[in-house]
């Protein structure tokens, strides 16, 4: 919702089913139209996975920074969308961000490795994200087209603990 309205709402519900949503980009000289699956997190909806992802260019894979099972459960929606779409790009993301840092540091660090580890295992870029605070959400799209389309971005990356992270490279 942040990406496609630039709009935050706090009283935001998880998506149920498939949301649709569309944007269009300027890239260059080029306008690109940017569709968006959103498929919700609920094991009930895994079955619409293959119906969002197996055209797609790109996989986002979201989770909730404040929650490790959230990223845990992504092992099996990579392998489900891996099932129907196998060239896709994957983007790992890491959601509210600002909540994060109101987390012992203790827990920043774990969940900041389990995310490297994670992005490792996926050959995915990573970033942190706050829709709350407009942290990285429109960085995440920038990403995934400029991989699509083997473009240069000037998007500096972001390693350290207690910062955004923001990694665009995949980690091998």
């Amino acid at each position: 919702m942040k990406y496609v309205n630039n709009t935050y709402d706090p009283t935001y519900k998880k998506t149920l089913g498939v949301n649709f949503m569309e944007k269009s980009i300027e890239l260059g000289t080029t306008d690109i139209r940017v569709s968006i699956y959103d498929v919700g997190g609920s094991p009930e909806f895994r079955n619409m996975s293959a119906l969002a992802t197996k055209d797609a260019l790109g996989i986002v894979y979201v989770f909730d920074l404040t929650s490790e099972d959230t990223l845990r459960d992504i092992k099996e929606w990579f392998k489900l969308a891996n099932s129907s779409n196998t060239s896709a790009i994957p983007i790992l993301v890491g959601t509210k961000y600002d909540k994060l840092l109101e987390m012992d540091k203790e827990y920043q660090e774990f969940i900041h490795r389990l995310a490297l580890k994670f992005a490792k295992a996926l050959k995915a870029s990573v970033v942190f994200t706050s829709a709350s605070d407009s942290i990285n959400v429109q960085k995440v799209v920038k990403i995934l087209i400029s991989k699509a389309f083997d473009l240069q971005i000037g998007i500096q990356e972001i390693k350290n603990v207690g910062e955004p992270l923001l990694l665009h490279q995949p980690i091998l």
